[in-house]
Formats: structure tokens, C-alpha cells, sequence
């Protein structure tokens, strides 16, 4: 396989599998699904790849059933982490500074996406890299109910993670798609992160509209404060 010639060397799906095996795909899927430092790891191309390894009998591991199997695993109970360390953290996570692995920015986005979905969003967001890590936090700060959290917890931990590895196995395949693999991840990069820049694009937007319907203040020596004191001037 040609490497992804997308970003550092080390977040090169085939270099992971490839240095770490499964048990590294396991812990970046239990990272990304819940850990605030997780937010950054290839989620999305790690599993395709995978799924195209093991069909391949690159990943000469175990079955394809039990990979997905672990890989559900991991992907629920790294979201049940983000949301009992949510439910500890509380409010005081929007408080907190920014630093190297930590922006307050994707936090907000992810409240505004569970606000805006609401408990659907655990299943949506694991489609939406950055989303993704917040949003089982973000639900453990808005204290929701622990059994709709599970059950959504599951559906989403199957969709994403089974759906996408089982994907990469059965396009895995295709010779069209096994000799052009490096296109292939980079495309999946990009619907991965389109959703962001959408919704980035649509906040932006949202900021610009209400910052020109904002209506401007007068205070001493402007038109509307004159006309006022005119307006008494002449009542007396």
C-alpha cells in the first residue's frame, strides 16, 4: 500500500496499523471517542484501512466479525469515559483555558451540536471528527439521562465503528479501489471534515447577519442623542 501523503507521517493510517497493530487501532478508537487529547487521531481513514487489511490478509490478526466486534468495544467505552468525566467535570469544563491540546472553541461546537440534535447527536457526531470527542462530554455536562446515553452510545459506537471498518472490507475488494487507496483515504479525510467547514462557514455567517442587524447605540454628540435633546428642549 502507498502511504497517505495527508499531514504528519505518524498520523498516516497504514504507518499505525502498521507500527502498532490492532491493539493501537483499539486505543485510538477508545481515545477518540471520548479523551479530550483524542480529538486530532484519524478515526475515519484508521478504520476503512483496517477493514481493507483485513480482508486483504495484510492485518493477519483475527476475523474480520471480532475486529469490528473490538472495534465497537473501544468505541463505546471511550464514550462512556467522555461522559462520566463530563458528569464529574460539570460546567467547569466551558471555563477552562485554552492550551496545546485543549480549545474551548470545540467544545462550544460540540454543545451547539447536541443542543441543535439533541441525543440523536451521539450517533451523528461520530461521523464528525472533533464532534466526535466532545459531544459524549458535553453529555455528561448536560447530565442527560443515563439509559437514553447507552442506548445511543451503542447505536452510534456500531454505525461508526463496524459500518466504516466493513466498508473499507468490502471496497477493499475492488481492484479500482485497492490501486488507488492513497486517493481513496484522502477522499474519506475530506467528507469527514466537510461537515465542520460547513458548519463553520453557516456560524461565520450567523455572526456577520447579527452583527449587522445589531442596532447602533447613541450616546452624546450623535444624530439620534441631538434630535432627543431637541425634541425636550422644545417640550419645555
Amino acid at each position: 500500500m502507498t502511504n497517505l501523503a495527508l499531514g504528519p507521517s505518524w498520523l498516516d493510517p497504514d504507518y499505525l496499523i502498521g507500527t502498532f497493530g490492532l491493539i493501537g487501532v483499539l486505543l485510538i478508537v477508545f481515545a477518540e471517542s471520548g479523551l479530550l487529547i483524542g480529538f486530532f487521531l484519524p478515526g475515519d481513514s484508521l478504520l476503512f484501512t483496517t477493514g481493507l487489511l483485513v480482508t486483504s490478509g495484510k492485518l493477519d490478526t483475527l476475523p474480520l466479525w471480532a475486529v469490528c466486534a473490538l472495534i465497537v468495544l473501544a468505541a463505546v467505552a471511550g464514550d462512556q469515559v467522555g461522559y462520566l468525566f463530563g458528569r464529574k467535570v460539570g460546567p467547569a469544563l466551558f471555563k477552562r483555558p485554552d492550551s496545546r491540546f485543549f480549545k474551548q472553541e470545540n467544545v462550544e461546537k460540540a454543545h451547539d451540536f447536541f443542543a441543535k440534535y439533541g441525543p440523536k447527536s451521539l450517533v451523528l457526531a461520530r461521523f464528525v471528527p472533533i464532534v466526535r470527542t466532545f459531544t459524549p462530554i458535553v453529555a455528561g455536562v448536560s447530565r442527560m439521562n443515563y439509559r437514553s446515553f447507552i442506548t445511543y452510545n451503542i447505536v452510534g459506537g456500531v454505525l461508526w465503528g463496524a459500518g466504516v471498518t466493513l466498508l473499507g472490507a468490502a471496497l477493499g475488494n475492488v481492484r479500482l479501489v485497492h490501486e488507488n487507496i492513497e486517493a481513496i483515504l484522502i477522499l474519506i479525510v475530506v467528507i469527514s471534515v466537510l461537515p465542520i467547514v460547513v458548519e463553520l462557514l453557516r456560524a461565520r455567517k450567523h455572526r456577520v447577519g447579527r452583527s449587522g442587524d445589531a442596532p447602533q447605540e447613541t450616546g452624546p454628540g450623535t444624530p439620534g442623542d441631538a434630535s432627543s435633546h431637541r425634541g425636550r428642549h422644545a417640550k419645555r
